[in-house]
């Protein structure tokens, strides 16, 4: 009763911040405005985002080791791919976290090397995204002109920064309550191979230089949209804007980040300067494109043999016969 009740409330966060953010679209000049120069430039979005996906594979595979759950990089990618489809189609933005963490636990490296091995890429993910938009402040109070803007921006990546900080201090604390109180074994333990998978000296390179590569391509993939229907933003623009929007997006209130990235979105394009109406067509042109790569993974998902395991699994006795 308690999932369906989240789930409603995801879903009607969803559609209060999309009927917000769209009352004011203009989607006749939005859909004039796309032809085959466009297509081109959303088919290269898709590409590079399965490009993403892959960079992604890759740090996993170092973290999924660490936590003693080694992963091919076939096996990984395809779970990613997988993850992409319930992305979209779980009431969350992190829908698809929970699937890799049950494909990667019936793989056979069990419930809780999976779990560590989501939750500390997330959390690696998360912390390399705040110590981007931190080095961009700077540049980004230029940009921002707007005094609430910029406290807004500056308070929600300190806090993700803050977050991530006290996680990390959290694995170096010597104390030994916290590896056996019930209440922050786990979170010590993640804590724990964060730091070691951050700061070792075989790991840190390979982390950092992947984990600011996902990140940058994020913001790539938002300029090929941008470049699709020729909005007047400028790359520079783009890489201050997307992260924070990204960073937002991230929070678990909707489904697939729709309606919190439009209202976002559109926000940061007024505080920016920027016309608001082309924020919000950036915004669903990058739901799209999302959209069709997990499309793609919910094919590589129906043809699986975890799916068909899983189907074999839950027929009802008798129904062969």
């Amino acid at each position: 009763m308690r999932r369906i009740l989240l789930s409603a409330i995801k879903i009607l966060v969803s559609a209060a911040l999309l009927y917000l953010a769209l009352r004011k679209a203009n989607f006749s000049d939005l859909a004039s405005r796309i032809d085959l120069i466009s297509a081109a430039w959303l088919a290269l979005a898709v590409a590079i985002t399965f490009f993403q996906i892959f960079i992604g594979v890759l740090r996993w595979r170092i973290v999924s080791a660490e936590c003693g759950a080694p992963l091919s990089i076939r096996q990984a990618m395809r779970y990613n791919v997988i993850g992409a489809f319930f992305n979209q189609t779980l009431p969350s933005s992190i829908g698809g976290d929970a699937v890799r963490l049950w494909l990667v636990a019936r793989s056979g490296a069990g419930w809780r090397a999976a779990t560590y091995s989501i939750f500390v890429d997330r959390a690696v993910g998360l912390i390399a995204l705040a110590v981007i938009i931190v080095a961009s402040l700077p540049w980004s109070y230029r940009l921002i002109g707007d005094e609430y803007g910029r406290s807004a921006l500056a308070f929600v990546d300190l806090a993700a920064l803050a977050g991530g900080a006290g996680f990390l201090l959290l694995g170096m604390l010597p104390w030994p309550w916290l590896k056996h109180w019930w209440g922050t074994h786990h979170i010590h333990a993640c804590a724990v191979i964060a730091n070691r998978v951050i700061f070792s000296k075989k790991n840190a390179p390979a982390i950092a230089a992947l984990s600011l590569l996902v990140h940058f391509l994020a913001v790539v993939i938002a300029w090929c949209v941008v470049q699709s229907i020729a909005a007047p933003v400028t790359f520079g623009q783009t890489f201050l804007l997307i992260p924070p929007i990204m960073l937002i997006t991230m929070l678990p209130i909707s489904i697939a980040g729709w309606g919190v990235r439009e209202a976002t979105m559109a926000l940061a394009f007024g505080y920016a300067g920027l016309i608001t109406t082309e924020g919000i067509n950036v915004s669903l042109l990058y739901g799209a494109v999302s959209f069709i790569v997990g499309a793609i993974g919910g094919l590589v998902w129906i043809f699986s043999a975890e799916k068909a395991a899983k189907d074999k699994d839950t027929e009802p006795i008798g129904a062969a016969e």
